[in-house]
């Protein structure tokens, strides 16, 4: 029926069906006559543009304003601006059929999407889970000097993204091992901190050595272990590890080891290891 349609001078623009999918009827536009395109629609493409409610230039334009305003705003203003930034997809070329991306706000939908100008299929972003280990032996923890970017030689937990096909905790023993070539039992969930600027959410554990062995993996320039007062908070990574560190400091000092969970909100412009570039929001514990 398609061939029937295009063999009569039609332009036919499909749309995959599905849940979360643009909602409309294949369009079938005659290309041989341009006049039959209402005045405000120049092309096939600003014709299917038009479907959506929103436009890459108005996400341009309520991103630099929101921009605009962060930066305007002073150390005491109220977290909640600083997380307001619109989200700008990055996905430019679709994962099914390899046609370029527009972004534009779906019907039916309240966020900016990358969605296929020539499948219509919509590409969703998530975040990226973070896991990694609070390792304690002797009223010490375990740090790693970091020999990659970004923070090259500066100290973190053992930590990095979780894999596909296996568990958080899995994760958290495996980054130890590969980061402080340490072999650690996993004692409880000590933390989950959500960094919505920069799409991620960490979950650490608390775990011990099951032996007094570790050094430094292909990753790290050290590995040592540091009594609490000792912890250099200063040459510290992430504000995810400086934020850890610090609540994991005030449980020992009650004596009652929480499950803490948390938002921080990144300040623009700030780097990774900046100990002031975050406001720390939600902290709940049981």
């Amino acid at each position: 029926m398609l061939r029937a349609f295009q063999s009569l001078g039609f332009a036919v623009f499909p749309c995959k069906w599905k849940t979360r999918s643009l909602h409309f009827f294949p369009q079938l536009i005659p290309i041989s006559n341009p006049a039959n395109f209402p005045a405000e629609f120049s092309s096939p493409t600003v014709f299917f543009q038009s479907r959506c409610r929103g436009l890459k230039m108005s996400a341009d334009r309520s991103e630099s304003n929101s921009d605009a305003a962060s930066s305007s705003t002073s150390s005491n203003s109220s977290s909640a601006a600083m997380a307001s930034t619109t989200h700008k997809p990055k996905v430019s070329f679709c994962q099914s059929c390899g046609g370029p991306t527009m972004h534009v706000i779906p019907e039916g939908e309240e966020k900016m999407r990358a969605v296929c100008s020539l499948c219509g299929k919509i590409h969703y972003e998530n975040p990226k889970m973070v896991v990694g280990c609070l390792v304690e032996h002797n009223n010490k923890v375990l740090l790693c000097k970091r020999k990659i970017q970004p923070s090259y030689g500066l100290w973190t937990l053992p930590a990095g993204f979780l894999e596909i096909g296996e568990s958080a905790a899995e994760g958290a023993t495996r980054e130890t091992l590969e980061e402080a070539c340490a072999e650690v039992e996993v004692l409880s969930p000590f933390a989950q901190l959500d960094i919505p600027r920069i799409g991620q959410s960490y979950v650490i554990f608390r775990s011990k050595l099951k032996k007094p062995q570790f050094s430094p993996g292909p990753e790290s320039l050290d590995c040592a272990l540091f009594s609490l007062d000792e912890i250099p908070f200063d040459s510290l990574a992430f504000s995810s590890i400086y934020v850890t560190l610090k609540m994991y400091i005030e449980d020992v000092k009650t004596g009652a080891f929480k499950f803490h969970y948390c938002t921080i909100n990144k300040r623009p412009g700030s780097s990774p290891s900046d100990p002031l570039g975050f406001a720390l929001d939600y902290h709940l514990h049981s």
